[in-house]
């Protein structure tokens, strides 16, 4: 990610959110909290038309199914009203969920069986007290959040290995693959991304894990090397649903990291990539650019290139800086390719209030609004001191859970779950108005239910309406408060 190791204060990250965004504007992160249960004794059966399910800002409800009656009716007032309308629809949604870093993995990895086999239910499972988290992004070798930078191809000195006879994803068998595995099994269908923070130090033109280019005569070994990687992985059991070329290619100060300019992609995946792909009968998505909406004429170039163009399935955005509506911007000029979301930290230790308010905002509602067929907040997981990390790595990084004596639940787990156990893969955006701070939007499922996720973006309470097929719903949410209603 980029601002991690140039702005790391939350004072920082607060002050990018108000120069850059126009929905809410806080500070950053949480303290972590245990989880209450998703269905309290007091969320039993209720008649009603409508489920509610609620995260307040104080917390005094996280991600807590309400035991209230909400019934379509004819009734007319004079509240704000949220017209729900499934005769207009969008793009499809892909899947909510997190990054699977390095440092992710190994925490999970380490917890008792028991722990992590109930930890993973509750994450990768969509029943009862679950999240059903649909998408997951792993790092091609090391991120920043991993103890150690390192690539599957890491040669010493100045030797090089072009025929990359060395190649070998040992390294993730400790942790990052036995994680996988299980969570493969509980989800078979989750979907998983992959982005290299740094290719092999030998192919670059400073042979160093920070910063530094793709050498041009290495172009073709590298592509081969993302070929042996899914192959790799597939012999695992692991599906590689898609790969981005480079993970924020203008940032080259993170450790790993590496510098790829849209021009360097664009001939990287159009000459060697996705040539190589198609040799390989490889079927693994395409998908460029992986940074910030700031720079949207990056991905427009490559997409502009009448060549590179057949390859790819789409582009990849991060919020650290520009607009959201970048991702509009791009659709527009590009309507056939898809739209992703695919990392935004949260900065401990921060506020739970702000973050709520600012992740679902500005993402879960407003990168979907804006044709993204996903949103991933960062890591999933780090211990009470943000550990592992590399040196020069992220140091401030709040994962969506803390591991340490146990497991404790941060705001990017209820920003990812009002999302993840509703709108599931397959479901549809739908139309929806956003009437005065009442952000929202609406989804609807395969099996034909609607999703609406609302945030009270505002300063007081607010009583709204939905209305859906010319009948209304009468609720209100909280100031700063969050709520998936489903029907």
């Amino acid at each position: 990610m980029n601002i991690r190791n140039i702005t790391r204060s939350s004072i920082t990250t607060a002050f990018l959110a108000c120069t850059f965004y126009t929905i809410g504007c806080s500070n950053t992160g949480n303290n972590p909290d245990p989880l209450p249960p998703v269905d309290p004794p007091n969320g039993g059966d209720t008649t009603s038309d409508v489920a509610m399910w609620l995260t307040k800002a104080d917390k005094s409800a996280l991600l807590q199914k309400q035991k209230v009656s909400l019934i379509f009716k004819d009734t007319v007032n004079g509240n704000l009203t949220i017209k729900v309308d499934d005769s207009q629809s969008y793009q499809e949604i892909d899947g909510f969920g997190y990054c699977l870093t390095g440092g992710s993995a190994t925490l999970i990895n380490k917890l008792p069986a028991a722990e992590q086999d109930a930890l993973l239910k509750e994450l990768f499972l969509t029943d009862s007290n679950n999240i059903g988290v649909s998408y997951l992004r792993i790092s091609i070798g090391a991120s920043d959040l991993s103890a150690t930078p390192f690539t599957y191809d890491d040669m010493p000195g100045t030797q090089t290995d072009q025929a990359l006879a060395q190649f070998s994803i040992d390294k993730e068998r400790t942790d990052l693959l036995p994680v996988l595995k299980k969570i493969v099994a509980l989800a078979p269908g989750i979907r998983i991304l992959g982005s290299p923070w740094s290719a092999p130090t030998w192919m670059k033109t400073n042979n160093s894990f920070v910063g530094g280019s793709l050498k041009p005569e290495y172009y073709s070994v590298y592509a081969r090397y993302f070929v042996k990687y899914i192959q790799a992985m597939k012999a695992e059991g692991i599906t590689i649903d898609a790969i981005t070329p480079q993970n924020e290619p203008l940032h080259g100060g993170n450790n790993p990291s590496m510098v790829m300019q849209a021009a360097e992609q664009a001939d990287f995946v159009k000459n060697h990539l996705g040539p190589a792909f198609n040799a390989a009968g490889l079927t693994t998505k395409i998908i460029v650019y992986d940074h910030n909406a700031d720079k949207p004429e990056y991905p427009a170039a490559i997409l502009g290139d009448a060549a590179a163009y057949p390859y790819v399935d789409g582009s990849a955005f991060h919020l650290y800086a520009g607009n959201i509506s970048a991702l509009t911007q791009l659709h527009n000029a590009y309507p056939q390719k898809n739209i992703y979301f695919t990392e935004q930290w949260v900065g401990g230790p921060g506020n739970f209030a702000g973050d709520l308010k600012w992740h679902i905002g500005t993402l879960i509602i407003g990168a979907t609004r804006n044709w993204s067929r996903n949103v991933l907040e960062w890591n999933l997981a780090a211990d009470v001191n943000y550990d592992p990390h590399t040196e020069g790595g992220c140091t401030t990084c709040m994962g969506a859970l803390t591991i340490g004596t146990g497991v404790s639940r941060n705001v990017a787990y209820y920003i990812i779950g009002h999302a993840s156990k509703f709108a599931r893969p397959g479901s549809v955006r739908i139309a929806s108005n956003v009437p005065g701070e009442l952000q929202n939007v609406a989804f609807k499922t395969k099996e034909g239910k609607k999703v609406l996720i609302v945030l009270n973006n505002g300063t007081t309470p607010q009583k709204f309406n939905i209305e859906y097929n010319d009948k209304i719903v009468n609720t209100s949410l909280d100031n700063g408060a969050v709520a998936t209603y489903i029907w």
